[in-house]
């Protein structure tokens, strides 16, 4: 493997000293570049383009040759572990992502089990090996899954929910039936990212979309109790380097102390937490990654770079913790020069921070 060249996003995660504060942002390599959209009309249907390595490989450095951004992240979905499975996933225009089965019973619980990593999930892995000599160190390259809460909530309701009514209610109704569907999803989230870092992941980031929709109780023990299993799973070193681990519950910021004692490296934070208020509460414990609205990216370039300084301002004085991001993934509808603004500022507004 390649000699990485920048290598200021994983020191900040070990919160080791940076010359200026890193960025990159979430769901980077998607539609807001009219490139990505070509490549997507390329390869037909959404579920072709993640599972063509040299597909999902040329979107993942997309955004690296527009922007300086100091990290890439491997284009896949989250979804990748219940269609390995044997669920079906397909996508519907204007609907988002559906399954040909879904998960009602004990019955259909049983059916689960963890999938072949290389076999049934391999073009994931192969597409990180071909990013990873594509890239040829010029950043660290960051593997990902969904939590299983959020992977369960797929695949109970279906796709998308605005309520959560089935998984809640099995949740509720069903709690030994909802821990057994966990565990399974926990035991193979666990495999799939160690064979994201065997296969050259320099970081990972288990995204727990839907946590936020839970109270503090189901949180900690359909959620979060998970994740604890996972990150005390993960291979945590490789190529002589430590493998970051970032957690980010969207809508948890109620919660970060519990986020930061499983033993991740970074918390993710959303734009409705305060950066300043969150540093106050976990203290030099972690990393914080975020947080500015996405939205903010539909304002002028003058008001992003004001975010940005915001953003940055409020973290405060101290050469380590703080990873750039929004809040949440950028919007499909962003112009990329404002992406290219956020960037610049963040490199060019953090340096004040760093001395």
């Amino acid at each position: 493997m390649a000699e990485l060249k920048n290598d200021r996003y994983l020191k900040a995660l070990l919160r080791q000293p940076v010359d200026k504060t890193p960025v990159w942002i979430m769901r980077q390599a998607g539609r807001y570049l009219p490139e990505y959209r070509e490549v997507r009309a390329k390869a037909g249907d959404f579920m072709t383009l993640c599972s063509t390595p040299e597909l999902a490989c040329e979107v993942t450095l997309q955004p690296l040759r527009r922007f300086d951004l100091d990290a890439a992240i491997i284009f896949s979905d989250i979804l990748t572990i219940p269609d390995a499975m044997g669920l079906g996933l397909h996508f519907v225009a204007g609907e988002g992502p559906k399954f040909n089965s879904v998960i009602q019973s004990a019955a259909d619980i049983a059916k689960l089990g963890v999938p072949d990593m290389e076999d049934n999930l391999g073009y994931v892995m192969d597409a990180i090996r071909l990013t990873r000599r594509e890239i040829n160190g010029k950043v660290p390259l960051i593997g990902f899954s969904g939590s299983p809460w959020t992977l369960a909530c797929y695949m109970v309701e279906g796709g998308s929910s605005k309520d959560f009514a089935k998984v809640k209610g099995m949740m509720f109704d069903e709690p030994k039936q909802m821990h057994a569907l966990l565990d399974v999803l926990a035991d193979s989230v666990i495999a799939y990212l160690n064979a994201q870092i065997a296969a050259g992941a320099q970081s990972i980031m288990l995204f727990d979309t839907w946590g936020g929709a839970l109270s503090r109780e189901n949180y900690q023990e359909f959620s979060l109790a998970y994740m604890q299993k996972i990150v005390s799973g993960l291979t945590r070193e490789a190529e002589g380097r430590t493998v970051p681990v970032t957690l980010f519950t969207k809508g948890g910021g109620q919660w970060l102390e519990l986020m930061a004692n499983t033993g991740v490296d970074a918390v993710g934070l959303d734009w409705t937490t305060d950066i300043a208020t969150a540093r106050q509460r976990v203290g030099e414990k972690v990393t914080l990654q975020g947080n500015m609205d996405p939205c903010v990216l539909y304002a002028s370039a003058d008001r992003v770079e004001q975010e940005v300084a915001n953003v940055l301002a409020g973290f405060g004085q101290g050469n380590t913790g703080h990873v750039f991001n929004l809040g949440h993934g950028i919007h499909p509808t962003i112009a990329p020069e404002n992406m290219s603004r956020l960037v610049d500022s963040v490199h060019n507004i953090s340096e004040q921070y760093h001395r």
